[in-house]
């Protein structure tokens, strides 16, 4: 059963004091408390990204975590309703593992881009430029795209996957950083479709391991630098610095880790240390701060995912209560999709 309102808003204001104005934060609680009330009378569920801004994050989501996190935990649910707030290719994935629910996103503006850099007909035409070269596409990418490659993977488990194809050339696509920090993990070579694959791999006495990479970029992890790194260092010099894979390789090069947001979470929770800064979207920082009042999290928050930011309470609420904005997938296109989600399964 939801909480009262005065429940709902007192704990909010627990959780989020010095994150959320206190201003704004009465306002809040009430669409939350309107939101837990008409999920319940829909049976519906709602997916938290860690991007979210706190008071959704904190007071409305039920599952909490990355994109892939959240799709597969939702499938172990009996709601009729899945409320998806992120953006429209992680509520495609919600849709591809759950083809029998409702899969809703409060905002057809959601998008990403990222998974916005490249389509099917790019995939397609990569397959015919280098024949006979398996293609792993990253989670962040629409339905379509997935449904062109052999196997997908996510941030965290990329290196796992790619070590596992019996192939010396791999097509990874759509992260241009994210596909060069990769392959630097795995002994492999970066090209570009520009490139020509065999002058490419020639190489004094030899054949070169390639990867065959996209010019596709995250619009807010691009943005870091060394600099920012250096910067903060020079006025906290213990602090410890963790970048998300999708960063570019001399900004992961310079932190003291890499990984995912769940990853980066729990990084946090798990390792002490006297502060952490955390290159990613500036939301999750204040998530984790809410959820970890003893530790000391630093953030850059001139970098904001605009897309991200379209997710609100109110929009929430409206997806709610109008069942707006539902995501459709032909079937034979989430089954395509789906089998590429299904080996990356198997294989991680």
């Amino acid at each position: 059963m939801s909480l009262s309102l005065d429940a709902t808003y007192a704990l909010m204001k627990e959780k989020l004091q010095g994150l959320v104005p206190e201003f704004e934060l009465e306002h809040k609680a009430e669409l939350a408390y309107e939101i837990n009330k008409l999920k319940e009378e829909r049976n519906a569920i709602i997916l938290g990204h860690n991007y979210m801004e706190p008071a959704l994050f904190h007071a409305v989501a039920d599952i909490t975590g990355d994109s892939l996190e959240l799709c597969r935990k939702a499938a172990a649910t009996d709601k009729d309703i899945i409320v998806f707030c992120g953006v429209e290719f992680m509520a495609e994935t919600a849709k591809i593992l759950n083809p029998t629910r409702k899969v809703l996103i409060p905002s057809k503006k959601a998008g990403c881009s990222l998974a916005q850099s490249i389509t099917a007909a790019d995939v397609r035409k990569l397959r015919e430029q280098f024949p006979g070269v398996p293609v792993v596409t990253y989670i962040n990418s629409y339905a379509d795209v997935k449904a062109e490659t052999d196997i997908c993977c996510t941030s965290g488990n990329a290196v796992k996957i790619v070590n596992q194809l019996d192939s010396d050339q791999v097509i990874f696509i759509p992260d241009e950083f994210l596909a060069k920090n990769v392959a630097k993990q795995t002994g492999k070579t970066i090209i570009f479709p520009e490139n020509d694959l065999n002058k490419a791999m020639q190489s004094g006495d030899g054949l070169k391991k390639v990867f065959i990479g996209w010019h596709g970029r995250c619009e807010v992890h691009e943005l870091f630098t060394p600099q920012d790194i250096a910067d903060v260092r020079a006025q906290y010099p213990d602090v410890v610095v963790l970048a998300h894979p999708e960063c570019p390789p001399e900004v992961v090069e310079a932190a003291d880790y890499s990984g995912s947001t769940s990853a980066m979470i729990k990084y946090v929770q798990e390792v002490k240390a006297p502060r952490y800064l955390l290159l990613t979207e500036c939301a999750m920082a204040d998530n984790i701060i809410a959820a970890n009042r003893d530790k000391e999290v630093l953030r850059l928050c001139s970098h904001r995912c605009p897309h991200m930011a379209q997710i609100t309470l109110e929009d929430t609420l409206a997806s709610l209560q109008n069942l707006q904005y539902e995501i459709h997938l032909e079937e034979e296109l989430r089954l395509k999709a789906k089998r590429s989600i299904d080996r990356m399964l198997e294989m991680s």
